[in-house]
């Protein structure tokens, strides 16, 4: 169990955890990349299409996370609307723009592919958040710009939402470090399959 820690010491403890992080993802990618994003769409989501519910955002596979864009296309056969994240700033919840695999897109920030202006703008009820480490009570290791933890923590104060954590499975560790604004995920999903966390 975590001890109470103080926001410098968090922070230090984030960075170590990211930088081997980054290390064990690109070990994986390389060895899986080609094969585990198909057996993501061979999985599927343990969540089907309904009224209500039937939104998914995904997003573009940026360096070595594993790609969800066979999944999205799979989903999207499936009657889900599939849509991407859009990121406007710093500090600021991501929006999302309506995307189907093989659509147009536009360069983003950090020239991520991300739909057009053009495209319509949604809430998803499902979100595929992509991690560098995860553990088994659901807590994510980002990229430390806050981006999914605000968006989630916005999302959830408007409707149910789930949230999927999307990885390789040599990613997960003993215990993220993590903090009150840490948003925790509703599932985990790698190349293995999908679980629930474990929590209390």
């Amino acid at each position: 169990m975590q001890a109470e820690l103080s926001s410098g010491e968090l922070s230090e403890l984030k960075r170590r955890a990211r930088a081997a992080a980054q290390k064990e993802r690109a070990s994986a990618h390389r060895s899986y990349g080609e094969t585990a994003a198909f057996a993501l769409a061979q999985h599927g989501l343990p969540i089907s299409p309904a009224q209500g519910m039937n939104i998914v955002s995904g997003f573009f596979p940026f360096t070595t996370e594993i790609s969800v864009l066979p999944l999205l296309a799979k989903l999207a056969s499936e009657g889900w609307t599939t849509a991407l994240p859009v990121v406007l700033g710093k500090n600021t919840p991501l929006k999302f723009r309506v995307w189907t695999p093989g659509e147009a897109t536009v360069a983003g920030v950090w020239n991520i592919p991300m739909p057009p202006e053009t495209a319509a703008e949604v809430l998803p009820d499902v979100l595929l958040v992509p991690m560098l480490a995860f553990d088994k009570r659901g807590y994510r290791l980002g990229y430390g710009g806050g981006f999914y933890d605000l968006t989630l923590r916005k999302l959830r104060k408007i409707k149910p939402i789930e949230a999927i954590g999307i990885s390789y499975a040599a990613q997960e560790i003993d215990e993220v470090p993590h903090g009150d604004h840490d948003e925790p995920l509703d599932w985990m999903f790698t190349e293995r399959g999908i679980r629930r966390p474990e929590r209390a």
